[in-house]
């Protein structure tokens, strides 16, 4: 972990990447609640808004979209994932070099580990690999910290989110993404394991508007630096209000009830 290596994807400290690394580890029906967002370009267009510092996205879409957005877009070349298909141990297909992706003009690298699977080890030494080259174009890393494996019984207890920042601070990684530990307590707890590495937390499957912003203000509460969402906002109907609330929970430490007034939600809630 270098301090401020991940300025070009942070703002103010504090980060909102928008993931899209979905179409390999998930498939099409990640967009069947918004058909259009499996056009690559719709979501490149809402990572132009302000809230967004870096936009994750795998190797051929950044080939074919990042060109024309390179001046409004921060690129976080997300360097390895498997499909949906796979179902043997958690692994993950490293699917692009840092080279190329520092050549297509990525200003970070994201890369998930497994801890806790049978191919922990390979997958460590793979990120090790990546972590340097990074390092050598003065890129900021992002690991997608996600215990996960048939020893594994609880991937979201407090303890294993602890153990997964720790594991983002011991290997390099700059800022760790991983699930919600449940409560606040229990962030300030991962966030605490991550020293100064930054923490955010994963934007998980959708939920409606009150119930996903309380769950982003706790874990800012707790000590998370930000969020890195995906289905969360590009399956939205319109994802521009949901963009505008994070931005106001995550940079302007607005509440929830200030930050549902960006959307559709009314902001008291039903009796």
């Amino acid at each position: 972990m270098i301090p401020d290596a991940d300025e070009a994807i942070t703002r103010d400290g504090k980060a909102l990447i928008l993931a899209y690394d979905h179409g390999i580890e998930h498939g099409p029906v990640d967009f069947e609640p918004n058909p259009e967002t499996a056009d690559p370009e719709r979501v490149f267009d809402l990572a132009t808004h302000d809230a967004v510092t870096a936009l994750a996205v795998g190797k051929g879409v950044a080939e074919a979209y990042y060109p024309s957005y390179d001046d409004d877009v921060s690129l976080l070349a997300k360097l390895n994932g498997t499909s949906n298909l796979w179902m043997g141990e958690p692994d993950s297909a490293v699917n692009w070099s840092v080279e190329y992706a520092a050549e297509l003009g990525a200003d970070a690298i994201g890369f998930t580990l497994y801890g806790g699977s049978n191919n922990e080890v390979e997958m460590a030494e793979e990120f090790r690999d990546a972590q340097e080259a990074a390092r050598e174009h003065d890129m900021g890393v992002v690991m997608w910290s996600y215990p996960r494996g048939q020893g594994l019984k609880n991937d979201t207890s407090p303890g294993t989110i602890a153990y997964a920042t720790r594991l983002g601070l011991e290997l390099g990684a700059d800022i760790a993404k991983v699930k919600y530990p449940g409560s606040p307590e229990a962030m300030a707890e991962a966030a605490r394991m991550a020293g100064p590495a930054k923490v955010v937390m994963s934007g998980g499957s959708k939920a409606d508007d009150r119930a996903f912003l309380e769950t982003v203000a706790s874990a800012i509460e707790g000590g998370a630096n930000g969020l890195a969402v995906g289905r969360n906002v590009f399956q939205r109907e319109n994802p521009v209000e949901i963009l505008d609330a994070l931005e106001a929970v995550i940079f302007e430490e607005a509440s929830v009830e200030e930050a549902l007034e960006h959307t559709s939600t009314p902001a008291v809630a039903d009796d």
